[in-house]
């Protein structure tokens, strides 16, 4: 296979099931389903934690929240982590970035006491070259927008809350398209290049651009989850933090949901204009493509919006890869349970570079090229961790300070979700076990001690085969022997 040109497509906040390839009701992806057809699809596709620098730093590291430690939006990202973009780099590419990472700089690197990056978390990944960088506020598209007449347009959120009162050619979606194809044409169709895409659409407001607002007929979207009527103590944490208390008028919610898939058909459009683009170009036979998330949204599910908490509906999310080359795979759906953290080992072995020891994930080449794999995990996991409200506060009483106080880590989820079971596990001991096998709206709990227990020890096991192993499974014997780390040499 001739060196390929890789496209790394990230939708902020877009949900598995919303995509009419899928078999929703109401959204129409036709682009997203062009690609599915000839490409993988990825049915039972997880993302690792929640909100964006979580989600962002497991998919762009392979690793579940527990190894690399970003636990909330300004967590800073250990710098001795292997990314995606740094890999590329070492095979050769350039990493591009449009669009945001959003992960903290590692504090230790800094010189500045006054460095910006210590007020931000959303700093650029190490690797990626920005070429058009779209964090909050989105300085690049609001400039763009007075350019093109606009004036009096505020700030981001005005202006992303306003985008149904100007066309979809003017929208931040169809800018950092366009700012893509600025970029491609500019570049020698000769030699392979690496682009990530980070689209913020369909993440809220829930307001879609310019004829996409009109797009779907509120009343036909379906009703979202209920809450259950023995829901649990963090539900109500959830609406003091990091979720929102969803609409409670049939109306309301039916609204919200026709403008987060008009958000979704929109960017399907400017898919679209992408991949007919690498067409043109004689590009598409060699580009390799993945589309993906950073984590999924409740819109209304449970009573909540936005992400947070152990519902899946913050954690199931789409994803599809097209691998030009394996044809034989091309329109097949994947049912088994696939990670976030999978997608870094499946661009290394794309690229030709070995998949660092410190990947979590599994390279998901066996599905791409139509074969079975010889081993596959039978659940998927994911974390949510809220201490970041309790950063800074402590009792004076020195046997509450560090070491002792572990009420940090006590502030920390995770979740088992395989086909039959839900199996949560908070950091202070309690648990949750849904059964979600006979009720996918996770009403329904078991409290079975021989279930319980058998998910419980399904999810030490899981921590135990992923505890840290750069230099564990090395011996300092004959010179060193077993695995070795990266950068380490012999000679």
């Amino acid at each position: 296979m001739e060196r390929p040109n890789i496209l790394f497509i990230t939708l902020d906040q877009f949900r598995a099931d919303s995509l009419s390839c899928a078999g929703h009701s109401v959204v129409k992806t036709p682009y997203l389903d062009m690609l599915a057809a000839h490409g993988v699809r990825f049915a039972r596709h997880y993302s690792q934690a929640a909100p964006c620098s979580p989600g962002r730093a497991a998919l762009y590291t392979g690793t579940y929240m527990m190894s690399n430690r970003v636990v909330a939006n300004g967590t800073p990202l250990d710098e001795r982590f292997d990314n995606v973009a740094l890999a590329a780099r070492r095979q050769g590419y350039d990493p591009v970035l449009f669009g945001y990472t959003d992960q903290g700089i590692d504090p230790r690197t800094v010189t500045q006491a006054n460095d910006p990056r210590l007020s931000t978390y959303e700093s650029v990944l190490p690797g990626f070259r920005e070429v058009l960088h779209l964090p909050e506020p989105a300085v690049g598209w609001l400039e763009w927008l007075q350019e093109v007449g606009y004036e009096n347009i505020g700030d981001t959120q005005h202006a992303l809350s306003s985008e149904n009162e100007r066309p979809a050619e003017h929208s931040i979606t169809t800018f950092l398209t366009n700012t893509f194809f600025s970029w491609l044409n500019g570049e020698d169709s000769s030699q392979p290049w690496f682009a990530h895409l980070s689209f913020l659409r369909p993440h809220p407001p829930f307001v879609a651009a310019g004829q996409w607002a009109q797009k779907y007929d509120p009343a036909q979207c379906e009703d979202p989850i209920g809450v259950a009527e023995n829901r649990h103590w963090l539900h109500d944490v959830l609406l003091q933090h990091g979720a929102t208390k969803a609409p409670q008028s049939r109306s309301e919610m039916q609204h919200v949901r026709a403008q987060y898939y008009g958000n979704i058909s929109h960017v399907d459009e400017q898919l679209g204009r992408i991949f007919d683009e690498l067409k043109r170009r004689g590009e598409w036979e060699n580009t390799v493509v993945v589309v993906s998330s950073d984590h999924g949204e409740q819109l209304g599910d449970q009573g909540l919006l936005n992400k947070a908490g152990f519902f899946e509906s913050s954690y199931h999310i789409g994803c599809i890869i097209r691998v030009p080359q394996y044809e034989a795979a091309h329109g097949n759906v994947v049912n088994e349970f696939t990670e976030n953290i999978d997608i870094f080992p499946t661009l290394c072995e794309v690229m030709g570079e070995a998949i660092p020891l410190q990947c979590d994930g599994m390279s998901l080449s066996s599905f791409l090229h139509n074969e079975t794999p010889v081993r596959w995990r039978d659940a998927a996991t994911y974390e949510w961790d809220w201490r970041d409200v309790l950063i800074g506060i402590h009792p004076e009483h020195d046997a509450y300070k560090w070491p002792y106080d572990r009420r940090l880590e006590e502030s920390h989820l995770a979740v088992r979700r395989s086909s039959e079971y839900a199996y949560v596990h908070f950091g202070d001991g309690s648990w949750l076990c849904f059964n979600v096998g006979d009720d996918p709206t996770w009403g329904t709990t078991t409290t079975d001690a021989v279930i319980v227990l058998r998910e419980a020890q399904a999810m030490l096991t899981w921590r135990a085969n992923h505890a840290e192993r750069i230099l564990a499974g090395m011996l300092l014997e004959n010179g060193g022997i077993g695995r070795r780390p990266a950068g380490f040499s012999s000679e």
